[in-house]
């Protein structure tokens, strides 16, 4: 048998996972910062809460992974983290409002395979339930400039209205039904062009008049201000526009340049308001690294009820990933800052390496007897930065024999002076 992963999957050995996870940990902790709480729901969803109504929509349910249980249920993998969310707090009806959560976790989708596209990947969301002005859309894309400017990345943001758009398709007269269809064949504008999108747009019956015109006005260019006034002058009134403008003045407010994209639409069907997506400049990797938006329907829909107000945000991790390492990070291959080698001390080597652990210093030791030479070498081929030599001469001393091994300096330390030193790089 040939080993092979499934297309679209990828391992991801130490030093790949080791800056991954510190991706991880620098998102969580702005989401904390931001006052958001972790919540974590099952990969395996019911089939019927995923195609839902106000879910994903037929897009995305063309990628979903489905099958059954033995008891001839309809299940399916999670294709985003979101509905996952809005059934949450669908079962959960007594949460306080506004409910602040973030996720991280595996989502599956059987698309068509890319760069930085992946079958499993990892998406880490933040969301606000139950607040509908447009303080909790400016909040989410603050929350989202700190954290792309903590992992020292470049970015765009992009914001939009799917209201707007809905007003724009009103206005050349296109019949309510084919808003959706309509919409998701704008949001190819910028990966496969205008004449696709015209072809697609024909299919659905929209005239090449129309189509013109409604490309011509959704890519309006100049600055916010310019596209506001040009729109207004063009629809007159739209909600969506006025939500656009409020959203830019509480940016303006907190600091954070965000550009108006008429053209931005976002694929999934349940974006009810705002959209958002953030791109990265000066990179191979053209995905977007983080997307999202106002879903007012979606929770409202598990609750049986009226509208609930939420918006959130989804971060490509995969995307975020390739995006740093295209700056050649430092790869670390272990997460041990020290590497313990008993010569022949092994029970004097444990009881050094567990008041390391004790301090909080990673340590790893020797537990295969080798010599000197080859532990130096294991250690040096891992990237360990120091090494701790315990043998009987030094030990007999008190001391260890600490060693930088990026430098090759050597001093002759007791296990506390070791620490001391450790601690403070």
């Amino acid at each position: 048998m040939e080993l092979q992963l499934p297309k679209g999957t990828k391992d991801f050995p130490p030093e790949e996972k080791i800056v991954r996870d510190k991706i991880v940990s620098t998102l969580k902790n702005v989401f904390e910062l931001y006052g958001y709480s972790p919540l974590e729901t099952p990969v395996i969803e019911r089939y019927d809460v995923l195609s839902s109504k106000y879910a994903g929509g037929a897009e995305i349910l063309k990628e979903t992974f489905k099958f059954k249980d033995q008891g001839e249920r309809e299940l399916a993998l999670r294709y985003d983290l979101t509905v996952p969310l809005a059934r949450f707090v669908g079962m959960n009806p007594n949460l306080k409002m506004p409910f602040k959560r973030y996720q991280i976790g595996e989502v599956f989708r059987d698309g068509p395979i890319a760069s930085a596209r992946y079958r499993q990947f990892t998406q880490c969301d933040v969301d606000i339930a139950g607040c509908s002005d447009m303080i909790a859309d400016a909040e989410i894309i603050s929350l989202t400039n700190a954290c792309f400017r903590k992992l020292e990345l470049d970015i765009a943001i992009k914001i939009n209205n799917r209201k707007l758009l809905n007003d724009i398709l009103k206005y050349f007269g296109i019949n309510e039904e084919k808003f959706e269809p309509v919409i998701l064949s704008l949001d190819k504008l910028e990966k496969f062009g205008a004449d696709a999108v015209k072809n697609e747009l024909k299919q659905k019956v929209i005239d090449e008049k129309t189509t013109a015109r409604l490309l011509d006005l959704i890519d309006v260019k100049g600055s916010n201000e310019e596209k506001i006034r040009q729109l207004e002058n063009a629809i007159r009134k739209s909600d969506g526009l006025d939500e656009i403008k409020q959203l830019l003045s509480y940016l303006d407010i907190m600091g954070i340049k965000a550009e108006f994209d008429v053209s931005l639409a976002r694929g999934l069907s349940y974006y009810t308001g705002t959209v958002m997506e953030v791109v990265l400049n000066d990179s191979k990797v053209k995905s977007s690294a983080a997307g999202g938006g106002r879903y007012d329907k979606m929770i409202g829909s598990f609750l049986g009820k009226g509208e609930m107000p939420a918006v959130g945000i989804s971060f490509g991790l995969d995307r975020i990933y390739d995006a740093l390492m295209e700056r050649k990070v430092a790869i670390e291959k272990t997460t041990a800052k020290v590497y313990v080698i008993p010569i022949q001390t092994l029970g004097e080597g444990l009881g050094i390496a567990k008041k390391l652990r004790d301090n909080g210093i990673n340590t790893d030791i020797d537990l295969m007897g080798k010599g000197p030479s080859k532990n130096l070498s294991y250690a040096n081929s891992l990237g360990i930065p120091f090494v701790i030599f315990a043998g009987r001469d030094e030990l007999d001393k008190k001391k260890v024999k600490l060693r930088d091994m990026k430098t090759g300096k050597e001093e002759m330390l007791s296990v506390e002076e070791v620490i001391s030193k450790l601690k403070t790089r």
